[in-house]
């Protein structure tokens, strides 16, 4: 069993707040995501089972939001917006040079485990460009030595 009783119980407390069960399926993939770190498929059997879901159901659900992942990452998680807007002010560059600095390609984690490397389609601060989300906190204007000494920064 994945799922643990503590979850469980915050699941099915989560659950009364909506008309349907089923409505507390993305906060549930949150806590999951939060405890394990991704949503592995026993996960997504188990929370089938608990929302009266298929299986496919509950995957459908994980893999439409990149929030999500269905393997383990990194305690942090960086992800360098690179939609137009962005590219056109550096990012893709930014995140050429990120990836040469951690050793990593975007998608991979560090040997270590202490960081996720990815890319972002849009974070909706085109003006800020180049910019980077790391767990959930933005930082804007970004050049190589800036970003660097964020990620450098974490523990």
């Amino acid at each position: 069993m994945i799922l643990g009783d503590a979850i469980r119980a915050e699941i099915d407390e989560l659950a009364t707040r909506y008309p349907e069960r089923r409505g507390a399926l993305l906060p549930a993939l949150h806590l999951v995501e939060r405890e394990h770190g991704h949503i592995s498929p026993d996960a997504t059997r188990e929370l089938a089972d608990l929302f009266g879901l298929r299986p496919n159901e509950v995957l459908a659900v994980v893999s439409f939001y990149e929030m999500f992942g269905t393997e383990p990452r990194g305690r942090h998680r960086a992800g360098v917006c690179t939609n137009l807007p962005c590219s056109l002010r550096g990012a893709r560059t930014l995140l050429a040079q990120l990836e040469l600095h951690l050793g990593v390609r975007a998608g991979e984690t560090t040997d270590d485990g202490r960081l996720t490397l990815g890319r972002e389609e849009c974070l909706g601060a085109c003006a800020a460009a180049p910019m980077m989300r790391v767990d959930e906190v933005d930082h804007e204007h970004l050049d190589f030595e800036k970003a660097s000494a964020i990620l450098d920064g974490l523990e």
